[in-house]
């Protein structure tokens, strides 16, 4: 009897000391992983992602949410964007799997810094942060877009940009060349595009004035990117920041779509969104509704196109000016009065006339009475038509030719006294 309870005291003795180690065990290790997780995610990286969005000087964007939510940035990116615990490690594009994956380089920061020359020399400031011109090893000149410390424009954003750019390929979107994270410091590489952003050329105190041909071909251009989005990406996206100063123009003045931080994938469940745009150019009904669509975009695209008639800011009056020239007598407006000088007697005044009527109709109250992109893609490419059929092909034709657009497709669309 003894001898049973002797074994029964040492058999919980024992169970109870491997309960204490293996307690012990756990407890360290939670403890160990913890202090390595800190080490390798700072405080300020792991914050980052809830950092209000969007708020800067002349393009002054709206956000009534203080964040952007993952969901937001649509279904298909969600997976992708579990993992996100590889954006705050300090590794090199060989280490980082999420790189391999979307198919852009990631650059460590002492390789941005070698490229800027130490961010010497800066080409701009935007709601993300300062602009940096930068010279690759291979010799590429390229605009390196840095995300500021104090930014609006949160992590979120950035991861949206880069994982919707790894997918979407266009002639007229902006290239994103490669990304970087590291050392606390998120930055976007692009194209380095020469003229800058069509707000610039406007609006700035340049000896560079648009001409009327380079103006309606930079709208062919802005079109067929945003078609592109609407209808050739699977999913769509909207864009839901279109405005002058997102458009970036390279060499030849070849207009092309950029930051899509606000960006998302279309979804078709009737959800509403926060409140994200710039004022000036936000869709009225998306501002009563909270529901933002593609017709929100053409919305958008349509104050672009009247930017591009009569270089008045949107922040400035633009819209007064439009409602003042829309109301006419005889039911049709009289853009003449609103039309910038700067082309006057240099243009055709009736192509003029239905590039502003094809802008007044992407302005309709009503988003549904709205064209579609591709509409309005296929009116602004009859303009270019009516240009070459009267003879004016010299600085015409060499753009289309440059910008390779079918001629033979253009040449297709029949006449129509409408624009749309």
């Amino acid at each position: 009897m003894a001898n049973q309870t002797d074994i029964i005291i040492i058999g919980v003795s024992v169970g109870v000391a491997i309960g204490i180690l293996v307690t012990s065990c756990a407890f360290f290790t939670i403890r160990y992983y913890r202090k390595r997780s800190d080490a390798l995610y700072p405080t300020s990286e792991r914050s980052a992602a809830s950092l209000p969005i969007r708020v800067n000087g002349i393009g002054t964007s709206i956000d009534s949410s203080a964040s952007i939510s993952v969901s937001e940035i649509g279904h298909g990116l969600y997976h992708v964007g579990k993992a996100n615990t590889h954006w705050g490690l300090r590794g090199h594009p060989g280490k980082d799997p999420l790189s391999s994956l979307l198919g852009i380089p990631r650059y460590s920061y002492k390789d941005i810094q070698k490229a800027t020359q130490n961010f010497t020399t800066i080409l701009g400031e935007g709601s993300f942060g300062p602009v940096y011109k930068a010279v690759m090893p291979t010799s590429e000149v390229v605009a390196v877009k840095v995300l500021a410390n104090n930014s609006k424009q949160g992590e979120k954003e950035f991861q949206t940009e880069v994982l919707l750019l790894s997918r979407l390929h266009h002639r007229n979107l902006v290239n994103l060349l490669g990304y970087c994270v590291d050392k606390c410091q998120h930055m976007l590489i692009y194209e380095f595009m020469r003229n800058g952003s069509l707000a610039s050329l406007l609006y700035g105190d340049g000896q560079r004035n648009l001409s009327w041909d380079e103006r309606l071909l930079i709208s062919l251009d802005i079109s067929r990117g945003i078609e592109y989005l609407h209808e050739g990406a699977v999913p769509p996206v909207i864009h839901r920041d279109l405005k002058s100063a997102n458009i970036l123009l390279g060499k030849s003045v070849r207009a092309k779509v950029a930051d899509f931080g606000l960006s998302r994938e279309e979804v078709s469940d009737g959800r509403k969104s926060t409140l994200k745009g710039t004022y000036g150019y936000m869709d009225p009904d998306y501002v009563s509704t909270n529901k933002y669509t593609k017709k929100s975009d053409v919305y958008s695209f349509g104050i672009i196109l009247f930017e591009l008639i009569t270089a008045i800011n949107p922040q400035q009056g633009l819209m007064d000016y439009i409602n003042l020239a829309g109301i006419c007598d005889n039911g049709k407006a009289d853009w003449d009065e609103i039309v910038d000088n700067k082309f006057m007697g240099k243009s055709n005044p009736d192509e003029v006339r239905i590039l502003a009527d094809i802008a007044y109709r992407c302005l309709h109250k009503i988003p549904k009475k709205r064209p579609s992109i591709a509409d309005v893609t296929v009116a602004i490419s009859r303009i270019g038509r009516r240009s070459l059929t009267k003879g004016d092909t010299d600085g015409v034709m060499k753009r289309i030719e440059f910008q390779h657009v079918d001629m033979n497709q253009l040449a297709s669309i029949k006449e129509s006294p409408s624009p749309i």
